[in-house]
């Protein structure tokens, strides 16, 4: 028996999810920065 990919996942990803990770990642990036930058000081 075999499942085709699209099956198999169940549905697919949104556009908006990967809109969501990418800012996510921005911000967790920016706050690390913050961060770094307010210890250094």
């Amino acid at each position: 028996m075999k499942i085709d990919t699209q099956d198999a996942r169940a549905g697919k990803t949104g556009m908006g999810v990967r809109y969501v990770l990418a800012i996510s990642l921005v911000l967790a990036v920016v706050a690390m920065v913050a961060v770094y930058w307010g210890v250094m000081q």
